[in-house]
């Protein structure tokens, strides 16, 4: 995150915003930065990302899906609202420690020990581990302890839409976003491999909630897509996965998706049509 704290700080803090006497490596000035930074990034990912999707891939005939909320689409857009600024204050307070050189993050490709293959190695390695934490922590969310009071908020949205992809309680938000944050502080990781994966992560959020439940034939058995985090929504205690299928099946989660099966929200949309026109 450096990287853009840097470029933001040549281009527009250090002539517009801060005055001369508040020095780019204060701490402070960096935390206020990295918080201002992460909330209108995810902000403009996030509205970007959605509203392509919504208009261009959502099958919005969805909407007239009998579980589809009154006003949906307004309540996923307010709630992402109240979240984002939230969870960017905690957020932008890990990306300062990783600024500050607490993190195994670096710079540039050489011919050594960091060179091409570790960068496709640390790709592997980066979605696998997210993707095992963020299982068990999802699972845990669903826990009676603490579901009613983190997580319900975002099973209200029974079958979703795009805008539900950032629709999540603050504390739920942040809890699912540890282990992105967590592997650097453990594994070495490119910088800008890092931030690509913060653009793709976001973009993927919004993927599983797009209502295109479309998969390649071969990438069924492993990829967790649309389907399946729709039918998560709707049945609750199955496909907990963020990018595989691997966890839920080893956790005894799985359930092969309805649409798959010609049973799923789209499949009910086109009956209720057919009977209403008969």
């Amino acid at each position: 995150m450096d990287l853009i704290l840097d470029a933001c700080d040549r281009s527009f803090f250090t002539p517009y915003v801060y005055p001369s006497s508040f020095e780019p490596t204060d701490w402070r000035r960096q935390l206020l930065s990295l918080i201002l930074i992460t909330t209108i990034a995810a902000y403009v990912l996030y509205f970007v990302c959605a509203t392509l999707s919504y208009f261009f891939i959502f099958d919005r005939s969805l909407m007239q899906h009998p579980k589809f909320l009154k006003n949906q689409v307004r309540l996923e857009i307010r709630w992402t609202a109240t979240s984002v600024p939230l969870v960017g204050l905690p957020t932008g307070a890990i990306f300062l420690l990783e600024v500050r050189g607490y993190s195994k993050l670096y710079d540039g490709v050489d011919g050594g020990t960091y060179g091409w293959l570790f960068i496709l190695f640390s790709a592997f390695t980066f979605l696998m581990f997210t993707d095992g934490l963020i299982y068990w922590i999802h699972r845990g969310l669903h826990n009676k302890l603490v579901y009613k009071y983190i997580h319900k908020q975002h099973h209200k949205l029974l079958v979703p839409t795009p805008f539900a992809s950032y629709a999540f309680h603050p504390i739920d938000s942040l809890v699912q976003s540890i282990p992105y944050h967590l592997y650097p502080f453990l594994f070495p990781l490119n910088k800008l491999l890092f931030l690509a994966f913060f653009v793709f992560v976001n973009v993927w959020t919004v993927s599983i909630h797009d209502g295109d439940y479309r998969v390649p034939e071969l990438l069924k058995p492993f990829i967790n897509g649309s389907a399946h985090h729709t039918d998560h929504h709707l049945f609750y205690n199955y496909n907990y996965g963020q990018f595989f299928t691997l966890w839920d099946r080893i956790g005894g989660s799985f359930k092969n998706p309805s649409a798959f099966e010609g049973e799923g929200p789209g499949d009910t949309v086109k009956r209720l049509l057919a009977v209403k026109e008969n």
